[in-house]
């Protein structure tokens, strides 16, 4: 279980050359999030694109101590499955909703991979009395 501030991007990410895994900064020249780093954060995206180099680099991040908390995502292969393995994080795809749609920068996630849970928190982290909240279900694995 992972929670903690959501980056969203509608681009599939590139690793091997697509990251920077000492920084675990995005570094692919026209990806939507060039120059933002995804450190600490919930990683929403659409899947891994390029190389098998991706696991390599992400594995790397996880290393350098700048992996992403979780990783959200919709289209799993080989590449992003073996990147989540040697990542060491929490991840969830087959969602019963796109959470590409659903999930914004900025919110505050929590995922439940053993559950296959993601409970979504508008605008940043949940203050006392705050509660709107969007749940995407996967089921149980």
């Amino acid at each position: 279980m992972a929670e903690g501030e959501a980056l969203v991007t509608r681009d599939s990410i590139s690793g091997w050359g697509g990251i920077e895994p000492t920084g675990g900064r995005i570094i692919e020249s026209r990806h939507e999030l060039a120059g933002q780093s995804f450190r600490d954060r919930i990683l929403v995206f659409p899947g891994a694109k390029g190389s098998s180099g991706w696991s390599g680099m992400f594995h790397m991040s996880r290393l350098a101590g700048s992996a992403p908390k979780a990783m959200i995502f919709n289209y799993m292969n080989t590449k992003i499955a073996l990147g989540v393995v040697v990542t060491r994080v929490p991840a969830v795809t087959d969602l019963d909703q796109d959470p590409l749609d659903v999930i914004e920068t900025g919110d505050w996630v929590c995922v439940d991979a053993d559950n296959g849970l993601v409970v979504v928190t508008r605008g940043g982290r949940p203050q006392t009395g705050a509660v709107p909240r969007q749940r995407l279900d996967g089921g149980k694995p």
